[in-house]
């Protein structure tokens, strides 16, 4: 009798847990999804023309609470470690079989002979950190701290 009941609760409450879905998704282009908007980080600058646009989840919110605040590094600072981890970010994208083909995505055109300006480096270094420290890799010899 005992087993009865315990059956008739354990039906109950997976009838009970149970959740429809929706079967096809409604997609409103209208109104964008504000989870995309905020994790859409994008400089451009009209004195030198350059542009970054970073789309990762939770980066935007990182940034504006986690990383170094702008003018903590100078430009130089920036620059050279952004031609290091540019370097090393594209040799692994370029390696899909040794490397996470889904982390490393694209290659990043970045000259350390052009000046980007301070903000496309600050957001650029920033993002390597984010990076390395959300998905656990080391793009370098540095250990990425904030």
């Amino acid at each position: 009798m005992k087993y009865f009941y315990a059956q008739i609760v354990i039906i109950a409450i997976v009838l009970l847990s149970c959740k429809s879905y929706q079967s096809t998704q409604v997609i409103n282009h209208d109104k964008p999804n504000p989870l995309v908007k905020t994790d859409t980080v994008r400089i451009s600058s009209e004195e030198t023309d350059y542009e970054i646009i970073i789309i990762e989840p939770g980066f935007n919110q990182w940034l504006l609470s986690t990383a170094r605040p702008r003018g903590y590094y100078s430009q130089q600072f920036l620059e050279g470690r952004n031609a290091i981890l540019v370097q090393n970010w594209n040799l692994r994208h370029y390696q899909p079989s040794e490397f996470d083909p889904n982390l490393y995505m694209l290659p990043i055109d970045y000259d350390p002979r052009t000046d980007y300006g301070y903000e496309v480096n600050y957001l650029l270094y920033n993002y390597f950190i984010y990076f390395q420290l959300t998905y656990g890799q080391r793009l370098s010899s540095f250990i990425p701290r904030i």
